[in-house]
């Protein structure tokens, strides 16, 4: 296994997997401003741009596999201070994030001999819909082309492997 060399280490998702689902919570950063008047409607305004999310995350790993991801935390994510890049979920599907822990994870041995490991990722720029994609989506006929999305996946991911060129 070799150590990463870039100024942002990537992931080792070929010695470490992905976080699980259970557990995954998403919560974007605060950007807002709120001032509460004596009398009337408060007053709110944009403080920020771009404010960093915060995703719970979940492993559940082996013990060869927790060694290297405490390894990997300590070396490569040095210890929470060094951002990374990772895929993780999020309104657009599985899409690549700059994330780095926010404090020590933590970590139980549970069931058999498996290790249960929950940390706190903060991420910056995560990936979303562009303005002008939100505007096409907004603006056409959604189920329609939700079952146009839908009949193209059963067709890559059901049909196509099994057919023979």
């Amino acid at each position: 296994m070799t150590v990463s060399t870039s100024p942002v280490p990537i992931w080792p998702v070929a010695r470490i997997p992905l976080p699980t689902v259970e557990g995954y919570a998403i919560t974007p950063g605060e950007a807002l401003v709120r001032t509460d008047m004596e009398s009337g409607a408060a007053r709110v305004r944009r403080r920020f741009t771009q404010t960093p999310a915060k995703v719970a995350v979940r492993w559940n790993l082996r013990p060869l596999t927790y060694a290297i991801f405490e390894a990997w935390f300590k070396f490569e994510a040095m210890e929470g201070a060094q951002w990374f890049e990772i895929e993780l979920l999020s309104g657009i599907g599985l899409a690549p994030h700059q994330a780095r822990f926010t404090k020590a994870y933590q970590a139980r041995l549970s069931s058999g001999n498996l290790w249960e490991v929950s940390a706190e990722l903060e991420l910056r720029n995560r990936p979303m819909l562009t303005r002008d994609a939100l505007g096409v989506l907004v603006e056409s006929d959604f189920d329609a082309l939700a079952a146009s999305i839908d009949s193209l996946e059963i067709l890559i991911h059901q049909k196509l492997p099994t057919e023979r060129w």
